[in-house]
């Protein structure tokens, strides 16, 4: 197969925001821990964390745009090459560490002839995808890309498990928090999902006024949004300082598949475990919602996906090479 890396710094135009399938809902319940009428700030409990707190997270990086001439394709059809990499970091009495990161490179086209690359930085698997006339092929091709992550992030999350026995955590107690949704990983016991931003406006007005009126560590009541797909769901302000009204607000959910009862007590447990780990602004720009493990997670899974400019040489060496 021959191909050409574009000229073009692979960073433009790659920032696609694409998280995953687009979100419907369709009914928001209020009343599952307080009735709406009921509703106030609830302050944190006093609770004893879990011996060991599990995040979760995946990094993705474009490392070109190629052009692919493969025999019988008749023109030329633009790919991505992309590293991506998921992992987890368990907090325990045994301080911080990472537990056995992925790491994967891929290529992504919808270019039925096109194979994998073999380059000096690793070979690039060949993922086919299929074009969505909606998103056009540069959506496409990064939805595809997100698919992957996602389905790699999930498998770092069971890994994490596996690991629990060595780092103090026998009895599975361990606290399993997942960088975004929890959408997909709900078959996995104590899970939370953690959200830094916010597009939709979930509750009615008074409620949603409720939220900004938090203080720190404090929560929301727990409520239940139904859709696309189910799940309980809370707001949680971290510790900081507040500049606008919504500042340090966190959304956190977990699964529909557990009791009230269970996710009132996974909400106290929040409460009691992520203000912890709030950033501060000075060490990161996203604080304080970008928890230190996530940020530290983060890091190391780009530190492992090697130098973007050795890469991209590798790409346009391969591309050179005799075929």
């Amino acid at each position: 197969m021959r191909f050409a890396v574009d000229s073009w710094d692979p960073g433009y135009g790659t920032s696609f925001g694409i998280d995953g399938p687009p979100e419907t809902v369709t009914s928001v319940v209020t009343d599952v821990e307080v009735a709406a009428d009921d509703w106030a700030p609830i302050a944190a409990p006093r609770l004893e964390p879990p011996r060991a707190t599990l995040f979760v997270d995946g990094v993705r990086r474009i490392d070109a745009r190629i052009w692919i001439d493969a025999p019988g394709a008749g023109e030329a059809s633009m790919g991505l090459c992309a590293s991506y990499a998921a992992g987890a970091i368990c907090c325990c009495a045994s301080g911080a560490h990472v537990l056995s990161p992925e790491i994967r490179r891929g290529l992504f086209t919808v270019d039925p002839h096109a194979a994998g690359l073999v380059t000096t930085a690793g070979t690039y698997q060949v993922f086919p995808t299929t074009l969505n006339e909606k998103q056009g092929l540069a959506l496409s091709l990064s939805s595809a890309l997100q698919q992957r992550l996602t389905e790699l992030e999930l498998i770092a999350a069971v890994n994490a498990r596996g690991h629990g026995p060595d780092h103090g955590t026998p009895d599975g107690s361990e606290l399993l928090v997942v960088d975004g949704p929890v959408r997909g990983r709900e078959h996995l016991p104590r899970v939370l999902g953690f959200i830094k931003s916010h597009q939709i406006a979930y509750l009615e007005p008074r409620l949603h006024r409720l939220v900004a009126a938090l203080g720190p560590t404090e929560r929301t009541p727990v409520f239940l949004i139904g859709g696309s797909w189910d799940r309980f769901s809370w707001y949680l302000r971290l510790p900081g300082p507040r500049s606008h009204p919504w500042a340090g607000i966190a959304r956190v959910e977990c699964a529909a598949n557990v009791t009230a009862s269970d996710v009132i007590a996974l909400a106290a447990l929040s409460q009691a475990v992520l203000p912890r780990f709030a950033s501060e602004e000075f060490k990161d720009p996203r604080a304080p919602q970008n928890l230190y493990p996530v940020g530290a997670l983060e890091s190391e899974l780009r530190r492992r996906l090697g130098h973007p400019g050795l890469v991209y040489r590798a790409l346009r060496q391969a591309a050179h090479a005799p075929h």
